[in-house]
């Protein structure tokens, strides 16, 4: 008696399962102590942060706790920065696997999406447990305010991977000028300072980026008496993740056999 043929969504759950354990493997022995690193690297910027807010004698900012407003703000952007960035190289890093007809491109910038999420809320949680352990409060004042604004962030960092892994494969000079760009995006995102200080008359342009909203609003939930810009709004954020998940899925449907054949 032959066995019954897979479904669709079966043949896809297994691909991003394979596709999954193979990215993890990569991701966390590409290097000595790579997995490490990825704890190590926020620690590290918040702590020079900390260093340079501490000379200037600023324990709060915008009202809340400098230690933990920092580590919020920089675990939430390297999480979705490494979503968007690690996408644009989904395609190729696994172009081998594209002569499996099961596997698409698109479901290597899915299961990057899925790694990248997974490994930052880890880390998170045990930064976030660290400085409990050290007397700040850990707790957001707005958890459903937070989970929002959080997953607001990572399906923005989708949308861009979605965008650039298929635009960079047919046209390769977006790598470059998208590299270009992100460059400045760690200051425009108020990581390092509430946006609340830009003034009123540029603050426009500073919020017509996602990761500014997303990085106000999750701040926001955990400190009820943190100042955040007025601009930021849930709105803004989920329509420009909507809409360039809805882009960026169209681009790759479109031109799903070109970018097979790169």
């Amino acid at each position: 008696m032959s066995a019954s043929p897979r479904t669709s969504f079966a043949i896809t759950r297994s691909v991003c399962n394979a596709l999954f354990l193979r990215e993890a493997v990569a991701r966390l022995s590409a290097s000595r102590g790579a997995w490490a690193w990825i704890v190590l690297e926020p620690v590290l910027h918040v702590l020079f942060m900390l260093f340079i807010f501490t000379v200037l004698r600023a324990r709060t900012i915008a009202g809340a706790d400098a230690t933990f407003w920092l580590l919020v703000g920089m675990v939430s952007f390297f999480t979705a920065q490494n979503v968007f960035q690690r996408s644009m190289g989904a395609i190729d890093a696994n172009a081998a696997l594209f002569a499996y007809r099961q596997v698409r491109p698109v479901d290597t910038v899915f299961v990057r999406f899925g790694l990248e999420v997974l490994l930052g809320l880890t880390v998170a949680a045990v930064l976030l447990l660290l400085a409990g352990l050290l007397g700040h409060a850990s707790a957001p004042s707005d958890p459903l305010g937070a989970l929002a604004a959080y997953v607001g962030l990572m399906l923005c960092g989708l949308g861009l991977g979605l965008i650039l892994s298929a635009a960079g494969q047919l046209v390769q000079e977006v790598n470059n000028v998208a590299s270009f760009l992100f460059r400045p995006l760690y200051f425009l995102s108020g990581v390092i300072f509430p946006l609340a200080v830009v003034p009123v008359q540029y603050r426009g342009w500073v919020f017509l980026n996602p990761f500014a909203h997303g990085l106000e609003l999750l701040r926001a939930s955990f400190f009820p008496i943190y100042h955040e810009a007025p601009e930021a709004n849930f709105g803004y954020l989920y329509v420009f993740a909507v809409g360039s998940i809805f882009l960026g899925l169209a681009l790759h449907v479109r031109f799903a056999e070109r970018l097979r054949a790169q």
